[in-house]
């Protein structure tokens, strides 16, 4: 059964306005040419993808559409919310770096750059989408559809891709809105993603058949030769 297309708009619309309010808010001014580019990359990128989603793999759109399970981890209830309230103090900090305060002084090359780096981190979301169909946002071994190991596609090369997806997006996202600053508060969410991985890894170790022999193939996390 494919999720409700209202549904799914409504969550749309709620995400859009927490966003622009984010980020406009704080700047003090809705002209700023950048924040309106970012929301429309994003969103076109979210409805896109959506879409697909629905089209190719609507089990794991209602997975992503879900709000919470009972047989989500108790540490990741903390660590979840935790990364949503980086989010928007991220989004804060470029909108008051950028808008408002200008603490940052980037030249417009360099946030043209910005958008190319978050152009690839769409597409390496839309390859991690793509290949692994239990890409649940908590942690949970989900056994209600039948969770398997993912080896390939970017799997075959990082152990969480879309974590790397996400470290790009938010270099890519704080160059092209021109806020230098806010990679620090964007870095302070890697740093909660990095333990995540680490937390959920330690599951799939224990719960997840053939994880092991897959962590053993595969070296490196989210970080190419690094970690």
């Amino acid at each position: 059964m494919k999720p409700k297309i209202s549904q799914l708009v409504s969550q749309l619309i709620v995400v859009f306005i927490i966003f622009a309010s984010a980020l406009f808010i704080p700047a003090g001014t809705m002209a700023w040419p950048a924040g309106w580019v970012f929301l429309a990359l994003f969103f076109g990128f979210s409805i896109f993808t959506f879409t697909w989603l629905s089209l190719h793999n609507p089990d794991l759109l209602k997975e992503r559409m879900r709000l919470g399970t009972s047989d989500q981890k108790g540490w990741d209830k903390i660590l979840f919310p935790l990364l949503q309230i980086v989010l928007l103090a991220w989004l804060v900090c470029m909108g008051l770096d950028t808008g408002r305060f200008h603490w940052s002084h980037l030249p417009i090359w360099l946030q043209g750059v910005g958008g190319l780096i978050l152009l690839c981190s769409f597409y390496l979301l839309f390859l991690t989408f793509r290949e692994n169909s239990y890409l649940s946002p908590v942690v949970r071994l989900q056994k209600d559809r039948g969770q398997s190991v993912i080896s390939s596609g970017p799997y075959h090369h990082l152990r969480h891709p879309m974590y790397c997806a996400i470290l790009i997006f938010i270099v890519g996202t704080s160059l092209l809105l021109g806020s230098g600053y806010s990679v620090i508060v964007g870095l302070i969410g890697i740093l909660i993603l990095a333990r995540r991985a680490v937390l959920e890894e330690a599951v799939l170790l224990q719960e997840l058949s053939g994880y092991a022999d897959y962590t053993a193939q595969v070296r490196y996390r989210f970080i190419p030769y690094i970690w």
